[in-house]
C-alpha cells in the first residue's frame, strides 16, 4: 500500500494498483500549495462529507480522471447533478466489496452541507479491509466512544 498526504484531510492510497483519493481539497489548501492537482491520478474518490474543504476539487478531479465517486447518497446525487456519471452511493452501516478490498461506512459526528448550500447527507467514516492492510478514515468526525 502506498500512501500520499496532500494536506488537511486530503490524501491518496494505492491498493492493488487502484489509486484512491480521499476528500480532494488541493487547489485552495495552503498545506497543498506545492501539489499540482493535474498530476493526481484517481480510480476512486471517497468523500467523508460535503464541506468545501473536503470536496473543493471533487468535480474537476473526477471528470479529468473518470474516477468513481463514493460517498453519502445525497453527496453522490449532487455530484451527478454536476455532470459526473460514475458515482457509488453508500450509507452508514453499508459495506461494499470493491476491486481493491472491502469498505464499510461508519458513523461520523459532524455536519455536511455542500458548496451550493444543499444538504450533503450524513457524514461518514470509511473502514477499509484489504489484502495490503486495513485502515480507518475518520473524515472530520468529532470525538466519540465508537
Amino acid at each position: 500500500m502506498k500512501f500520499t498526504y496532500y494536506g488537511h484531510s486530503s490524501f491518496a492510497v494505492e491498493i492493488k494498483g487502484k489509486k484512491i483519493v480521499f476528500d480532494p481539497f488541493i487547489t485552495h489548501n495552503e498545506l497543498a500549495k506545492e501539489v499540482d492537482i493535474n498530476k493526481i491520478e484517481a480510480d476512486y474518490i471517497f468523500c467523508s462529507h460535503g464541506h468545501a474543504d473536503h470536496v473543493a476539487d471533487l468535480i474537476g478531479l473526477a471528470k479529468r480522471t473518470n474516477a468513481t465517486v463514493v460517498g453519502a447518497f445525497e453527496l453522490t446525487e449532487w455530484a451527478g447533478r454536476q455532470g459526473l456519471e460514475k458515482v457509488h452511493p453508500m450509507n452508514t452501516g453499508g459495506k461494499w466489496h470493491f476491486d481493491f478490498g472491502t469498505v464499510k461506512c461508519v458513523v461520523a459526528h459532524h455536519s455536511s452541507g455542500l458548496p451550493d448550500g444543499s444538504y450533503g447527507g450524513n457524514p461518514m467514516g470509511f473502514v477499509f479491509t484489504t489484502e495490503e492492510g486495513n485502515f480507518y478514515f475518520a473524515g472530520d468526525t468529532a470525538l466519540t466512544l465508537d
